[in-house]
């Protein structure tokens, strides 16, 4: 008992490291969720390797298998990590690494449930991803290394007068927007303009259309994603 109780506290602790981690990255994948998957994967280990032992014991032959229950885990906590992950628009999918940590979460709780020789592989393996989700992309950034992924998308707005087209201009190149292309054309009760833009992936269309129509240059405005 005593045994089972400190390998809970040992996958609390690793459950509560990688959920701070997530939470403080807003990701959807908080404390509680990590908490509760690597306790419960450590539990239903322990569970499966001392039921075994205990319908094996005295026989030749194995009548149970010790680590079912763990092969199941594994297999299971697929559909929550399946449960992170978003797509947003036509190219750009979120949610990987936070689906990763769930994976993480589940293995180590099992490694920890194993035997106190996998005590210190656990840490070990705890510190790695740490070290990967934290150290190495901000190692990366600083060395100038960026994956520039980018998405092209359209913007279409109606303007009041000519000069509201400059004010219109750097307010897109100030949201870190690379206008490619211009098409002005003349209405009744104003100008039509179309600008052809480049931006970051990580640039949200939702929030460009939202400043675009809360800008009282603009009548009325439209953005598409190619």
């Amino acid at each position: 008992m005593e045994s089972t109780l400190i390998k809970l506290l040992l996958s609390a602790a690793v459950g509560i490291v990688l959920g701070l981690e997530r939470e403080a990255k807003q990701k959807p994948l908080g404390l509680k969720t990590c908490l509760i998957i690597s306790m419960t994967s450590c539990l239903l280990t322990v569970v499966s390797i001392e039921s075994a032992a205990a319908v094996n014991k005295g026989n030749t032959i194995m009548r149970a298998d010790p680590m079912r229950l763990a092969a199941q885990i594994v297999s299971g906590i697929g559909f929550l990590g399946a449960g992170v992950i978003f797509r947003r628009g036509d190219e750009i999918i979120t949610g990987l690494t936070t689906a990763a940590i769930v994976w993480a979460a589940a293995s180590l709780g099992i490694c920890i449930a194993l035997a106190r020789l996998y005590f210190f592989s656990s840490f070990f393996g705890l510190a790695l991803i740490m070290i990967s989700v934290e150290i190495i992309p901000y190692v990366r950034n600083k060395i100038g290394f960026k994956r520039k992924l980018k998405k092209d998308f359209t913007i279409s707005v109606i303007v009041k007068q000519i000069a509201d087209i400059e004010k219109i201009t750097k307010e897109i190149h100030g949201l870190e927007i690379q206008i490619n292309n211009i098409n002005l054309k003349e209405l009744k009760d104003g100008h039509e303009v179309h600008l052809s833009c480049t931006a970051a992936h990580t640039v949200d269309i939702e929030d460009i259309y939202i400043q675009m129509q809360a800008d009282s240059h603009i009548k009325k405005a439209k953005v598409e994603s190619i």
